[in-house]
């Protein structure tokens, strides 16, 4: 797809990965509207970059359609959605307190996976009314997993999960669109430098980087950006998720 003149959400967008994308997909030509938790950060960034931003709860059913409407109402409808919402608390299934608490893990299944799906159903269902390009492709969604759904430390239950979820829902997806031109991929990072990540001490940062095979260093946002770019522009990639993270695989701890 021709990034130009295209509308593209972007959710978990006003840091880390998806400012990163955002910042990308807006210099290519798209219109973008950013949604997420923290408006005002948002809203910062999308003026900066031309386009609109929408304070979203992912996990909302509601939230999340008055978030979508709002953007599409000013934008048009999106023809590229890129999900980059996330967080990633660590605990043990049974830790030193006892038991990790049911809520606790329901919190993050209900961000990093429900949230991936909520607003991938409603962006799809934009992506099927507008007419297809000249290829017959009418939209790309992309999800974001992590190396974690496959190599899952310990303390990573929840987050382990809530990503598994997301790299299995990418083929489902991708079959079930590919009647209307839908394409569905994921990238699952390695170790970024991310908010989340920025939250470790130095030390700490400094010794995960030297885990990393090559480069050795951890990965930057916009190397990210770069992979969700080529994902939309590259027809033929569809229903896989894609691996950014330097021929890392994770120790058990």
């Amino acid at each position: 797809m021709q990034i130009k003149g295209q509308v593209a959400l972007i959710s978990g967008g006003a840091s880390g990965l998806g400012a990163a994308t955002a910042r990308a997909l807006a210099q290519a030509g798209a219109r973008v509207g950013l949604l997420d938790a923290n408006a005002e950060q948002a809203e910062l960034l999308a003026r900066e970059l031309g386009g609109l931003a929408a304070r979203c709860d992912v996990t909302s059913a509601s939230g999340a359609e008055a978030a979508v409407a709002m953007l599409r109402a000013e934008l048009g409808a999106a023809r590229m959605l890129v999900n980059c919402a996330g967080i990633a608390p660590g605990a043990k299934i049974v830790g030193k307190s006892g038991p990790m608490p049911l809520d606790d893990f329901r919190r993050v299944i209900e961000v990093n996976l429900v949230g991936s799906f909520n607003l991938m159903r409603l962006a799809a269902a934009d992506m099927m009314g507008l007419e297809p390009l000249a290829d017959g492709e009418r939209g790309v969604i992309i999800n974001t997993a992590s190396v974690a759904a496959f190599e899952g430390q310990v303390g990573q239950a929840a987050y382990a999960a809530s990503k598994g979820g997301v790299v299995s829902l990418t083929l489902q997806a991708a079959r079930e669109f590919a009647p209307v031109g839908i394409r569905v991929c994921t990238i699952a990072p390695g170790l970024f430098e991310t908010p989340m990540m920025a939250g470790l001490p130095e030390k700490v940062r400094a010794s995960l980087a030297t885990t990393v095979p090559f480069p050795q260093r951890l990965g930057h946002p916009d190397e990210y950006a770069a992979q969700a770019l080529n994902i939309i522009t590259s027809p033929y990639l569809n229903g896989v998720t894609l691996r950014l993270d330097a021929a890392l695989r994770m120790a058990a701890r």
